[in-house]
């Protein structure tokens, strides 16, 4: 590893310089933040999630559409009546980067792997209540459930269910997915300085990619860059310049400017369902008051958010997942807690939290003046300090801590906080609330500590129905259940959106887990 950099359009400029593209089909895509790691049972970031897609496969794979799923490592499957056993035919032409052919013994460890409690995998949960996964001859997985759990197909799509390679694991113990990732995507890892960039290779032979894709074969790129560049101008710059090639970590301020760019396309997911929020800790002194939750809730004003300060290019939040998703509730909406400070101020005056000469409340001794853990980045440094002013003015002072995306998360397992931003994908109301709200899911992904038990068997409930109708009315009680807790501040909700190059073929982008390049199998160069 390397010490890392901040990267600036000179050094950007420097990269392509000493690596042009006229020698080799190999391009540089930007993003704003790094992963922790890249062990695909150990992460939950997005960062992580675009390069595992490109250096590994799943069984299922899913559309740009969101909703139809298509054969990835499983050629086809079949479920039993009762949704109990899934039975997965495989691809026998597979290999590892390394060259060793994939077997279905490869994928059930994978699998149980993910589930192991000695994983300590924080998303454990999207695998469903195992019962047995186990390999019946090479190229046929049996996948045994003690429940019903109707979204399975659609988890098993996610980079979380990505197969590895044994050998590599249990060579690199606690530096797999930090030294290396062997899989069996169409590109291989060649490098990562965290917080700086990873660089991907391409998978010679690869040739059992999606059958969404155009190209049945291998990627047609040589290399791929993914260089970590937080600032907005920067990567402004680099994309006006052609000094990178694409990036979905579109910097709103210069939309219109991108969008009027004769060498540059912009492209847009109808498809995509992305929300930032700030979660609170409701055990913790400070924000234990629901009056305190439901007052910060009403001192903020998404719709001057989403207006101001990002140009009306994303969507005010004011529910915990866009009302457009599968299983919202409808008559959730009438009670949502909007912008208010007046009713904010009254609320905290009747609860006790007096206004100080400093003019931040106290209460018992105790300051209102709650700690929230941040990513470093210039989306999250926007959101903190927006949310940050309009709390000062009802006398709650926000305490912004921001960690690098290499620490952030295990800063965020911990108890240390008060408040903490996130922003995550979902595709369901029962994908985003199985996520957040069970109390088996505390420390994380359940940072809240929001541990009830009507809700825990309200998800099971949800999870086990096998009608749209008993699945949609679980889940609608438990979007009740947390939206009258006030236990997130819900601020927007962010499209899919894609700047490329045309130097580069038109994108479609795709929105499974956010990652709008997915597995990169049409990226290529055309001029």
């Amino acid at each position: 590893m390397t010490t890392p950099t901040r990267v600036t359009a000179a050094a950007l400029a420097a990269l392509v310089l000493a690596a042009p593209l006229a020698q080799a089909a190999e391009i540089t895509l930007l993003r704003e933040i790094d992963a922790n790691n890249y062990d695909p049972h150990k992460t939950t970031a997005l960062a992580a999630a675009e390069i595992l897609f490109m250096l590994g496969d799943t069984l299922v794979s899913i559309e740009p559409d969101m909703k139809t799923l298509t054969p990835g490592l499983a050629k086809s499957w079949e479920v039993s009546p009762d949704g109990l056993t899934y039975t997965f035919h495989l691809r026998d032409d597979v290999k590892f980067c390394d060259g060793r052919a994939m077997t279905a013994e490869d994928v059930a460890w994978s699998l149980n792997r993910w589930i192991n409690p000695e994983t300590k995998s924080p998303v454990k949960w999207r695998a469903g209540e195992v019962e047995s996964i186990t390999a019946t001859d090479p190229v046929t997985l049996v996948y045994k459930l003690k429940s019903p759990f109707s979204e399975l197909l659609y988890q098993l799509t996610q980079s979380f269910a990505t197969v590895i390679d044994r050998n590599q694991v249990e060579k690199l113990g606690a530096d797999f997915g930090v030294q290396g990732m062997n899989g069996t995507g169409p590109f291989c890892w060649e490098a990562w300085n965290p917080r700086d960039k990873m660089t991907i290779t391409k998978h010679a032979g690869y040739a059992w990619g999606p059958s969404f894709y155009e190209n049945k074969g291998e990627a047609q790129l040589d290399r791929i860059t993914w260089q970590v560049v937080p600032e907005e101008n920067t990567r402004t710059v680099a994309l006006m310049t052609g000094q990178a090639q694409a990036t979905q970590y579109v910097p709103y301020i210069a939309l219109e400017q991108l969008k009027t760019s004769p060498q540059l396309n912009v492209v847009q997911s109808d498809h995509a369902f992305w929300t930032y929020f700030i979660g609170f800790k409701i055990d913790h002194p400070v924000v234990a008051d629901v009056a305190v939750r439901k007052a910060i809730n009403m001192a903020i004003d998404q719709d001057a958010l989403a207006r101001d300060q990002f140009f009306g290019a994303v969507k005010p939040a004011h529910s915990y997942i866009s009302e457009a998703t599968t299983d919202y509730d409808p008559t959730l909406t009438p009670t949502l807690l909007k912008y208010d400070p007046d009713a904010a101020n009254k609320l905290l005056d009747e609860a006790g939290w007096v206004m100080g000469s400093d003019g931040i409340r106290a209460k018992d001794g105790q300051r209102l003046a709650p700690v929230g853990y941040f990513f470093t980045g210039s989306t999250w440094q926007r959101l903190a300090e927006y949310v940050q002013a309009d709390l000062r003015k009802i006398g709650v002072d926000l305490q912004i801590q921001a960690f690098d995306a290499t620490v952030a998360w295990g800063k965020m397992a911990t108890q240390e906080f008060d408040m903490f931003g996130m922003s995550y994908p979902y595709v369901s109301a029962g994908d985003a609330l199985n996520l957040y709200f069970p109390s088996t899911n505390i420390p994380t992904p359940n940072r809240m500590n929001w541990n009830d038990p009507e809700t825990d068997a309200l998800l099971a409930e949800g999870k086990a129905a096998l009608d749209d109708a008993t699945r949609a009315a679980a889940y609608g009680k438990v979007l009740h259940k947390v939206h009258d807790a006030a236990v997130w501040l819900p601020l927007i909700h962010e499209p899919r959106t894609v700047v490329s190059s045309k130097t580069l073929a038109p994108i479609v982008p795709h929105s499974n887990y956010g990652a709008a390049l997915y597995k990169g199998l049409d990226l290529k160069l055309v001029q």
